[in-house]
């Protein structure tokens, strides 16, 4: 008898931004809508589900389009209650996702101007291949 096999092959077409914040989700948020001029909006909780102990894990994420360059953006919580998304980024507070294409200019805008915020410590691009739990940021 003949077997098949199944490949599974993780979507990790995106920009990764880092950012780290003494803040709640929701003030980052308004902070970033503020000053950057976006509307970022809550919508369903990000859920990671952990089979071999049997729990999941959710994280806040706000979402924003922009049509024009049919751009979607993810403000993802690196911390919940329970446990961490990205556990060897621990230091992180929140990952900014940005599906589709972004040209190098327009990222470098994006991340000096999170870097002007005084809330904000620290804003960086990370390579998502690298880490080592980047399944949990497939959404």
């Amino acid at each position: 008898m003949n077997k098949t096999y199944l490949k599974l092959a993780l979507d990790l077409d995106f920009t990764l931004i880092a950012i780290t914040a003494p803040l709640k989700d929701y003030t980052l948020c308004h902070k970033i809508n503020t000053n950057l001029e976006l509307e970022f909006e809550k919508i369903e909780d990000h859920e990671i589900f952990h089979a071999v102990e049997a729990y999941t894990l959710n994280f806040s994420k706000y979402y924003f389009f922009i049509e024009e360059d049919e751009q979607e953006y993810y403000l993802l919580g690196n911390k919940s209650s329970d446990g961490i998304l990205i556990p060897e980024m621990a230091n992180v507070d929140f990952f900014l996702i940005i599906m589709e294409y972004i040209d190098e200019e327009d990222l470098s805008r994006l991340i000096t101007s999170l870097n002007r915020m005084p809330e904000i410590q620290v804003a960086a691009k990370i390579d998502q291949h690298k880490l080592r739990n980047r399944e949990n940021l497939v959404l």
